[in-house]
């Protein structure tokens, strides 16, 4: 085969790609131009389309049934996209638009554990009509006739909704709702009827995408993960809202991996004994364009949105910070009882003969420390970073790269990972802060992938294998032990290198809960609120904004890296690899610690990751489906409690006085009644 045909062959693969995610990218762009929702949970959407595909074409067979599948399956998905926004999405109207990302990441652990208890964990295949597989050679390119149909379906169903919006009543109705929703309710139109329709739609040519692309590969439990972060870059680079761009980014993406990964690293020549080849720039290319136009056009290459909320409220996200029943004083004793019962716990455990527990807390610890990171950034400042596993990732990586190659001393490695971590921290974030909202979100996220995709690229990072061989020094300079070697006897008690690891990590957590504490009680700290609160206002009485923020940034990301570098030290650790530390989904489970346990308290965040990770425990020795679970304990706090545990004493108060309070007025009433009489 020629280049020129090999090329055109591997262009018509990427079109293919591309009209996938164009279906996965126009639904989830509609969603958020109208409804200002940016949807986590459309690539399960995206899953659980193919999954009902595959159960129409078992029952019917592969002709009919596939046939049958497109149309059905995405009718069901719609329905299930119904129900998702009438009951969890519109009750936070209102709220800022950020906790419509913490609900749906939810949604994505309730509905990827759904669908491994329904249809299993083994990858399917989606049969297609034999006569769709058949290769069509055309000028000596050789694609299957199935390339075809998924370009040809794509692309009309893709015009089909874009007419639907543009030229009909119902398409006028929505994109007045989107400009100014009080006003279509005051000539008698309930717009949230419309906005209930248009995430069923989203969510249906989510499950569309879902079902073609099912017949071209295979069908598996993670392949909503593996589209929503291209999605979101398409919808990133298009424009957020923006139809068009969706069409666009969606084709670009397509193209820009498809070509990626079949000619990267490809050798064309020598000269002067120096091999010429293309560089290896899959998974990379795409991060790169998507943090280049949130930095240069945040808006998108489209410019403004065809759909885009100008009236609506932006709420404040809420912090479980003041208001609660317990004085200063109380809450500093309730915190040294809990340190004391911390510093007694592993004697009572050791007296079982079994340190599991310890090895257990010692990832509470590790996950408490990750979490009261995020807390300095999310809770103080009001900015979700959706990448901030990046720091967790590069502190483990820095970390064991430390103790491999220079010294295996713990205290130079956990050095070392704070100090680069907040290097990187001070980059990213000073290029970051320069947008705000889901746009600073985005690009976070962007940054964390392109970390991710680069540990698989170099030798000295393991590639996906990752790193192993190396044994912590407990000391400096000489002075100290082996961790792994250290083992003690204390009034009959074996003292294991897990409990050294754990007292350790237990006084570095409390460090750094003090220390962060000194900071946000200090003058930074209340700059740093006022900010979250009235960022105009802050600039405008003179404080550099964007200095503070990034300074936040940068001891959130340093702190992070701490708890990276622990993972690398702890005793029971022996190999640290991407998808342990880097993949995007641990950003979602430290933000669900976060809130969990109550943001912007810095305590509330490490209470949180205690119950998340105790909860995954308990739950895990009965179930597999346990993050079904957790996520639907996340969806009710983020719907009911949204100030997290540590606002629950409040809200007990609350209700009993409002108890109290009913009841004196039914005692009056009928006092007046009696006096009647």
């Amino acid at each position: 085969m020629t280049f020129v045909a090999d090329f055109a062959e591997q262009l018509i693969n990427g079109i293919t790609l591309g009209m996938v995610y164009v279906l996965l990218a126009a639904g989830l762009s509609i969603i958020f131009g109208v409804m200002d929702v940016i949807n986590f949970s459309h690539g399960e959407l995206f899953a659980l389309g193919a999954y009902f595909a595959i159960s129409i074409s078992s029952a019917l067979g592969v002709g009919l049934g596939f046939w049958t599948a497109l149309v059905v399956a995405p009718l069901l998905v719609g329905v299930v996209g119904v129900a998702i926004e009438r009951f969890t999405v519109r009750p936070l109207y209102g709220r800022n638009p950020l906790y419509h990302i913490l609900l749906t990441f939810g949604l994505v652990l309730i509905i990827n554990d759904l669908i491994k208890l329904i249809w299993g964990t083994q990858q399917r295949n989606l049969g297609v009509p034999g006569y769709l597989s058949q290769p069509l050679g055309i000028a000596g390119i050789q694609v299957s006739l199935y390339n075809y149909f998924m370009i040809a379906f794509a692309g009309s169903l893709a015009l089909g909704v874009y007419l639907f919006l543009n030229r009909t009543k119902y398409g006028m109705i929505v994109r007045a709702g989107s400009q100014d929703r009080q006003m279509v309710r005051n000539v008698g139109i309930d717009i949230d009827k419309y906005y209930t329709l248009v995430f069923g739609l989203g969510a249906a040519l989510a499950a569309v995408g879902g079902i073609v692309l099912g017949g071209y590969q295979s069908v598996s439990t993670g392949m909503g993960n593996s589209v929503i972060i291209p999605a979101f870059i398409i919808v990133v680079l298009g424009g957020l809202g923006s139809f068009r761009g969706a069409v666009f980014g969606g084709l670009l993406v397509g193209i820009i991996r498809t070509m990626t990964r079949t000619y990267g690293g490809t050798e064309f020549g020598d000269i002067a004994g120096i091999t010429l080849s293309l560089p290896d720039l899959e998974g990379l290319t795409i991060f790169l364009l998507m943090i280049a136009v949130l930095l240069i056009r945040p808006q998108g290459l489209f410019g403004d949105p065809e759909f885009q909320d100008g009236g609506g409220e932006e709420g404040d996200l809420l912090t479980g910070a003041g208001g609660g029943v317990f004085t200063e004083s109380v809450r500093m004793k309730l915190g040294a009882a809990a340190i004391g019962l911390l510093a007694i716990v592993p004697f009572a455990i050791l007296l079982t003969g079994n340190d599991y527990y310890i090895i257990l807390l010692n990832r509470v610890l590790i996950m408490a420390i990750f979490a009261l990171s995020l807390d300095i950034v999310m809770g103080y400042t009001g900015l979700v970073p959706l990448g901030h596993t990046m720091f967790y990732g590069v502190g483990a990586y820095a970390a064991a790269l430390v103790m491999i190659h220079y010294t295996s001393s713990f205290i130079v490695a956990l050095l070392g990972a704070i100090v680069i971590c907040a290097l990187i921290a001070w980059i990213v974030g000073s290029l970051s802060i320069r947008v705000s909202g889901v746009y600073f979100a985005m690009i976070t996220l962007a940054f964390a992938e392109l970390f991710y995709n680069a540990v698989f690229k170099f030798q000295f990072t393991g590639g996906s294998d990752g790193l192993l061989g190396w044994d912590p020094f407990f000391g400096i300079a000489g002075v100290g032990a082996e961790l792994g070697d250290i083992e003690l006897l204390i009034a009959g008690l074996e003292i294991t290198p897990n409990v050294v690891f754990y007292y350790t990590t237990l006084i570095l957590a409390v460090a750094s809960l003090l220390f962060a504490r000194r900071f946000m009680n200090a003058p930074f700290g209340s700059v740093l609120q006022s900010i979250s609160e009235a960022e105009e206002r802050a600039e405008f009485i003179g404080y550099d904004v964007t200095k503070y923020k990034r300074r936040a940034f940068v001891i959130s990301g340093g702190i992070a890296g701490m708890a990276g570098g622990l993972l690398a030290v702890k005793p029971s650790t022996f190999i640290i690899s991407p998808d342990q530390t880097l993949a995007w989904i641990h950003s979602g489970e430290v933000i669900v610690m976060t809130l969990l346990g109550g943001m912007g308290t810095l305590f509330g965040p490490m209470i949180g990751a205690g119950v998340f990770i105790g909860a995954e425990d308990i739950l895990s020795s009965y179930t597999e489906q346990w993050r079904l679970v957790i996520g639907t304990i996340f969806v009710l706090f983020v719907l009911f409690v949204p100030r997290g545990l540590v606002s629950v004493p409040s809200l007990l108060v609350q209700r009993r006085q409002r108890t109290e309070s009913d009841n004196t007025s039914v005692g009056l009433e009928d006092s007046e009644v009696n006096t009647n009489d």
